[in-house]
């Protein structure tokens, strides 16, 4: 975890997002990923399924994907509901220290409880979600 991470973020639809005060009542997941990553075209129906599921909250940061109209036409297309904020020249994804993608951050009171990358199954995201709650 990065000394000073960037917790306030917008969205691409310019709606404010506080990690910090999300994080504070339940986990929650940050999913960094990119349009052009194949394997996150793997990964992403199981962020999306877990962002609808709406037990925890989910937040993804779509890294070097293009415009704000290009990632929303994406979202569309793929059927993807999830909030998406839009790291256009990937500064959030190097603020966080990112490496690969697709990566997971799960935060608990502005903390990292854990930090994942590669193929992550639905059931162990929300086994790490509720282990991070719980413990």
């Amino acid at each position: 975890m990065p000394v000073n991470p960037q917790l306030q973020l917008i969205d691409y639809k310019g709606q404010n997002i506080d990690l910090a005060v999300m994080s504070q009542d339940k986990p929650t997941l940050v999913y960094f990923w990119g349009t052009w990553c194949p394997i996150c075209s793997v990964t992403s129906p199981a962020i999306n399924e877990l962002s609808a599921e709406n037990n925890y909250p989910v937040v993804t940061i779509v890294i070097k994907s293009g415009s704000d109209q290009e990632l929303h036409n994406y979202l569309n297309d793929h059927g993807y509901s999830f909030t998406t904020v839009n790291d256009q020249q990937g500064e959030i994804f190097t603020d966080w220290q990112g490496q690969v993608t697709p990566s997971y951050i799960i935060l608990k009171d502005s903390k990292m409880t854990q930090g994942l990358t590669g193929i992550q199954p639905l059931w162990s995201l929300k086994l790490r979600l509720w282990l991070s709650e719980v413990f």
